[in-house]
């Protein structure tokens, strides 16, 4: 497994909490949050700090995942989806959903991992090189 990159990124919850407040959280998390996010944090009751810990996360994870796939890539927050569950009991997974189709073929499989303590949360990225490539 040839690695094309890893890519890590530390956030402060309290600082997503902050930009929370002083902006319209909804415009906020529709600029980062892929369709499929989106809908996930919609679900969160508005009053709940789960919503900047949710934002703070996927933050996280496309800020690490850019720096794994970069230069070879350059991609957008939206096209980054990160699921931290699912009910078929996999482990959390990243997928990237280029605009431009054939853009896929410069990277392989994406490895994400997660942790949360306290008030900060840490991602890790780790992207494979193609298996067709060289």
């Amino acid at each position: 497994m040839p690695i094309l990159g890893i890519g890590v990124d530390l956030v402060h919850i309290p600082r997503i909490a902050a930009l929370l407040s002083r902006r319209t959280p909804q415009k906020f998390a529709a600029k980062i949050l892929s369709p499929e996010e989106y809908s996930q944090w919609e679900s969160i009751p508005p009053s709940e700090s789960r919503r900047a810990q949710f934002l703070a996360v996927r933050w996280s994870v496309k800020e690490a995942a850019y720096k794994a796939m970069y230069p070879i890539i350059r991609p957008t927050w939206k096209e980054i989806t990160y699921t931290s569950f699912s009910s078929t009991g996999e482990k959390p997974f990243v997928k990237y959903h280029p605009t431009v189709p054939d853009v896929c073929s410069k990277i392989g499989r994406m490895h994400v991992s997660v942790s949360h303590d306290g008030d900060y949360v840490y991602s890790t990225v780790l992207v494979e090189e193609p298996q067709n490539r060289g």
